[in-house]
């Protein structure tokens, strides 16, 4: 009897299993596909069966496995990346199953301690995020101190693609975004030019972070401070980074990284953020490897480098030559469509900059022709991607990668 039992327990499990077996398809619709991260929401899995599942491509009637994660929160999604080129007008299909413990993949890993975290895949390190505040040379002022900014970010041949506190500019700090004119409570306020002493942005917390096969990723709590008040420090902005390094699995020479900035108000005052050449958005200074000689800059308008500033474009190639890679190593940079002024305003550094030396400063600068009021009580979101490459990024791989940031593919579920 208890033999029968087992059997009618086993049998019983394979049905709930199959049952709770999930097939859907991938639509590219008009858009050639390059190596696009993809997620399906999963409601109908208990927590029990969301431990024991895995994710299958159906190819020429065999099972493929997939690298997936797991995101639970508002709603439970299923992460992954469709891998390598798909035809626009394609249709791939894939299910959701039970995990047969096949396949291992490699993880984004976290390599923290008190001053950073650093995001590796294997040996190789992908990008740092600083939240611990790095001083400036010794004999510099120290108002130019900083924290919560991105640097460095090294190229998947490990070529180091920012640069922080340049002599020439030591406010500059890899990848950040501060605003230049503001106005809150009635007074002026600088939050990138640090040695004004008005302010400056801080590192608060970390929300969270994440490690797994697909990305991995943190959300911080930043401060824009307020130096000017009657008050020591007063924050006027609060801003949630949330961001995420994808790992393209089969593409060994890049990987995406998704930076996304929420900003709200600390108080029940408004902050006006003024038309302005410089602020927000999302600035880099490239290298000091790369100068008007040995650099490139391209956007999707056409535009080269003296050609940039000022006009508007959905993406940016910012490339160079580096040393050891055997080539060009560069970073493209893509507004998404949601954002303000999109396609976005640029700020970019002509090649006569630093005397003819050339080096590069580059932002999407979504209020260089219009101010932007910030209003209490309401979030203000900007999404940026970049996908950081060795050798060389064609214009219509820049504009694959930009499509599907901006249209990804359709998923639609297949039903029994």
């Amino acid at each position: 009897m208890k033999y029968f039992l087992t059997i009618l327990f086993f049998q019983y499990a394979l049905v709930s299993c199959a049952q709770n077996e999930l097939k859907f398809e991938v639509h590219a619709g008009d858009f050639e596909r390059l190596n696009t991260p993809l997620f399906i929401e999963i409601e109908q899995f208990s927590e029990q069966e969301l431990s024991e599942i895995a994710l299958y491509e159906i190819s020429e009637n065999t099972e493929i496995e997939v690298a997936s994660q797991l995101e639970t929160g508002k709603s439970t999604k299923l992460w992954f990346t469709l891998q390598g080129t798909t035809p626009a007008n394609t249709i791939r299909t894939f299910f959701i199953g039970q995990n047969k413990e096949g396949q291992k993949f490699q993880n984004i890993e976290i390599d923290s301690d008190e001053k950073a975290l650093r995001f590796k895949l294997g040996e190789k390190y992908l990008l740092q995020y600083n939240n611990e505040e790095v001083m400036p040379p010794e004999g510099i002022d120290p108002l130019f101190k900083r924290s919560a900014f991105i640097h460095p970010v090294w190229s998947p041949d490990q070529q180091v693609l920012t640069r922080i506190q340049p002599f020439d500019h030591y406010h500059h700090y890899g990848i950040w975004n501060p605003w230049t004119r503001t106005k809150f409570q009635g007074r002026q306020i600088d939050f990138w030019n640090l040695k004004e002493g008005q302010g400056t942005v801080r590192f608060k917390n970390f929300i969270s972070t994440t490690e797994g096969p697909v990305f991995g990723g943190f959300k911080a709590l930043q401060e824009h401070i307020d130096f000017t008040s009657d008050q020591p420090e007063l924050v006027a902005l609060e801003e949630i980074w949330d961001i995420r390094v994808w790992n393209l699995q089969a593409e060994k020479k890049a990987y995406l990284i998704d930076f996304t900035s929420i900003l709200s108000c600390a108080t029940d005052s408004a902050v006006t953020l003024f038309a302005y050449r410089y602020g927000g958005g999302l600035g880099y200074r490239a290298t000091e490897q790369w100068g008007k000689d040995n650099s490139q800059i391209l956007t999707s308008e056409g535009k080269t480098r003296d050609k940039t500033d000022g006009t508007k474009a959905r993406w940016c190639i910012i490339s160079g030559e580096t040393n050891g890679s055997g080539g060009n190593s560069g970073i493209l940079f893509m507004s998404n469509p949601q954002n303000r002024e999109h396609p976005e305003p640029m700020r970019m550094w002509p090649s006569s900059e630093l005397k003819g030396k050339g080096n590069i400063f580059f932002e999407f600068c979504p209020i260089r022709h219009n101010k932007w009021i910030l209003d209490p009580g309401k979030d203000h979101e900007l999404k940026y991607r970049m996908l950081v490459f060795d050798d060389q990024l064609s214009a219509a791989d820049a504009e694959r990668y930009w499509s599907d940031f901006a249209n990804p593919p359709e998923i639609r579920i297949v039903k029994k």
